[in-house]
């Protein structure tokens, strides 16, 4: 049988941390050898399965979830507090920091059922803020960390600028509205023309099937309290990955946190023609082929 066009089937999975109830999906390569275990981490504006398991008729790589798990990667996705399935009646806006929070009881979780000790990274947007700072903190956990359309300090972001002058609407509510016309929005900020209108389309569907409002506490981050992580202290094998578009961090801004990160076992990506959400772009197959190749990567023989 032809590996890459396996069903995946998914198990539903739920944790706790403290009153909060938090939702974990997975699907298990089908067959051996295994790589690894791959955990998803989502961004600001949508739960975990619209953004990993999406899924679109006559596109079978559509779910970063199924492609991976075919290719022997054991895969994870969690939605956040306030988003998705996951409770949603703390009085709180679910900062970056409640986000590594959520994280770390999901990684928990899972090496309690599966018995996985360490495992491979990938947070996009918010979402690579979410695992950097849980790769700085908890770094027996990481085996390799991959971080796409991330900002650090924010210099030179045109994303940013716009978005924090609605700073004081942020700040004044723990939750903000999203629609059609906002996922839209996501794909033409930056550069219009990267994702077919039907996928978007269908993406906003998926999103707006579970959140019709998400919480306002990563956007109050990056615009106002940047940088969250410190290149320093993260010493896991660390890709970055970044949409020749994308106007969430400049190119300055990550080359400068590339020349901090420590570890020698590093890179740093451009993706042609996309912009801010690379699994969604026509290009995506760029964004697959550079992630499975950083995490097939055959360690050092050799150190020095």
């Amino acid at each position: 049988m032809d590996q890459t066009s396996t069903a995946i089937t998914g198990q539903e999975h739920w944790t706790t941390k403290g009153e909060v109830k938090l939702f974990l999906w997975e699907k298990r390569a089908p067959t051996q050898p295994n790589l690894g275990t791959l955990v998803f981490v989502h961004g600001s504006s949508m739960a975990s399965t619209p953004g990993f398991d999406f899924q679109m008729p006559g596109k079978p790589d559509a779910s970063m979830m199924d492609w991976f798990a075919r290719r022997g990667f054991d895969t994870w996705c969690i939605d956040m507090e306030g988003y998705g399935r996951s409770s949603k009646h703390r009085d709180i806006n679910c900062d970056v920091a409640n986000g590594a929070d959520d994280l770390e009881a999901a990684v928990d979780y899972i090496v309690k059922t599966r018995g996985t000790q360490k495992f491979h990274f990938y947070g996009s947007s918010s979402g690579a803020l979410r695992a950097a700072l849980y790769a700085q903190r908890h770094p027996h956990r990481v085996e390799r960390l991959v971080l796409s359309a991330m900002v650090w300090t924010g210099k030179g972001s045109p994303t940013l600028t716009e978005r924090t002058k609605k700073l004081p609407e942020y700040l004044a509510n723990n939750r903000r509205k999203i629609d059609r016309a906002f996922v839209q929005t996501m794909f033409t900020r930056d550069h219009d023309g990267g994702a077919d209108q039907a996928v978007i389309d269908a993406y906003a569907a998926q999103i707006l099937a579970l959140d019709d409002s998400v919480p306002t506490g990563t956007y109050v981050d990056m615009c106002s309290k940047l940088p969250l992580v410190d290149p320093l202290k993260i010493t896991a094998p660390t890709l970055i990955m970044r949409g020749q578009y994308d106007g969430i961090a400049s190119m300055e801004d990550l080359l400068d946190f590339f020349k901090l990160l420590p570890n020698p076992d590093k890179q740093f990506a451009v993706m042609p023609g996309i912009a801010h959400n690379s699994t969604k772009a026509v290009n995506y197959a760029i964004a697959y082929h550079i992630l499975r190749s950083f995490l097939t990567q055959p360690a050092p023989l050799y150190r020095g």
